[in-house]
C-alpha cells in the first residue's frame, strides 16, 4: 500500500509555488486522470448557469451544433499548456489560440474570472468527494497557482491570490449570477446529450439522470431540471465513491494520461495541430466561442 501513496510523498518534497505546474501535471496526468476530466468537464458546464455566459454560446451554435468538437478543442486546448508548459511550444500556441480566440469578443472580465474560479475549485471538490484520496495541500496550492498564471496569460485581471479566495468568489458569483435562461438550458441539453452519445443509445436515459444526480440544487434550479429522487442521488453518488475506493486498491499509475488520450475526444483520430483548434471570429458576432468557418486545414501532429 505505501507504494500507492509514493507520489504523494513526491509532491510533498516539491515546493507548491516554484513547482506549482509540475505538480498539477503529477496530480491530473498520474494521480487522478479520470477525475480531473470529470471535474472540469463539470467546471465548464456550471457556467452555462450564468445566463450571460450561456446565452452567448447559444448565440454561436458553437454548444448546439458542434457539441463534439468544442468539447475536443476545449480540452485539447487546456491539456497541453499542462501537458508541455507554459514555456513550451505548445503551450504558447494553445494560449494564443485562447486568446486569439476571446480577445475580439464581448467578455467581461468578471465572467471570465469566474471560468478561471471553476478551474480551480470544481476538481478539489470533486475529487475530495470522490476521488480515491483527498487532494494535499500542496496540490491545491499548486493548482491554485497554475491556473493563476494561465489568467495572466489570459489577461485576467483582480485573479483570486488563494484557493479560499477562488472558492469564495466561486460561490458569491454563482449565487449573484446564477438563473434562468431558455438558450442556457439549450446549451445544457446539448452537453447532456453528448454526454450520453458516448455510450450505447439504450443507456441515454439512464445517464441523463445519473448525471443530474451529480449536480447540486443551485445549478438544478437555474436550468429548471426536475431533481432527481433522494434516493437516485444517494445510490449514483456512493457509486461514483466506490470508484474511488477500487482505485485506492490498484497500483500507481505507471505512464502519464493526458486529455488527448480520452476516449471521449472523437475529432482527431488522425492527430491535430494546435494552432487549428477552436473556433474563428466570424465579422458581426460578439461573444465566444464563436461559429467556425474556416481556418486552417488541419495536420497531423501526433
Amino acid at each position: 500500500m505505501a507504494k500507492r501513496f509514493q507520489r504523494l510523498e513526491q509532491i510533498r518534497r516539491m515546493d507548491p509555488v516554484a513547482d506549482a505546474s509540475e505538480i498539477y501535471r503529477l496530480c491530473a496526468a498520474y494521480e487522478f486522470p479520470w477525475d480531473m476530466t470529470r471535474s472540469l468537464e463539470l467546471a465548464l458546464y456550471r457556467t452555462y448557469a450564468v445566463p450571460s455566459i450561456g446565452r452567448l454560446l447559444a448565440e454561436t451554435a458553437e454548444l448546439t451544433e458542434r457539441t463534439q468538437k468544442r468539447y475536443d478543442d476545449t480540452s485539447l486546448l487546456l491539456d497541453a499548456v499542462v501537458e508541455h508548459g507554459f514555456a513550451s511550444e505548445q503551450g504558447r500556441e494553445a494560449i494564443r489560440r485562447i486568446n486569439r480566440m476571446h480577445r475580439s469578443y464581448d467578455i467581461s472580465n468578471d465572467d471570465m474570472r469566474y471560468v478561471l474560479c471553476t478551474f480551480v475549485v470544481m476538481p478539489k471538490r470533486w475529487i475530495d468527494a470522490y476521488g480515491w484520496r483527498r487532494l494535499s495541500r500542496h496540490e491545491v496550492v499548486a493548482s491554485t497557482v497554475h491556473y493563476r498564471t494561465l489568467g495572466r496569460h489570459m489577461g485576467i485581471k483582480d485573479i483570486p491570490e488563494s484557493y479560499e479566495e477562488f472558492e469564495a468568489h466561486l460561490d458569491a458569483y454563482e449565487e449573484a449570477h446564477f438563473g434562468w435562461d431558455e438558450r442556457s438550458r439549450a446549451v445544457s441539453d446539448a452537453t447532456l446529450a453528448l454526454m450520453a452519445s458516448w455510450y450505447p443509445r439504450a443507456l441515454a436515459p439512464l445517464l441523463r439522470t445519473s448525471t443530474l444526480a451529480l449536480l447540486d440544487e443551485p445549478l438544478l434550479r437555474a436550468f429548471r431540471y426536475e431533481p432527481p429522487s433522494a434516493l437516485t442521488r444517494a445510490f449514483v453518488r456512493r457509486a461514483v465513491r466506490a470508484r474511488g475506493r477500487a482505485v485506492r486498491l490498484m497500483p500507481p499509475r505507471r505512464s502519464p494520461h493526458f486529455a488527448r488520450q480520452n476516449w471521449e475526444i472523437k475529432n482527431y483520430p488522425d492527430g491535430y495541430r494546435i494552432a487549428d483548434l477552436g473556433t474563428w471570429p466570424v465579422p458581426g458576432l460578439r461573444g465566444c466561442p464563436v461559429r467556425h468557418t474556416g481556418g486552417p486545414a488541419s495536420e497531423s501532429a501526433r
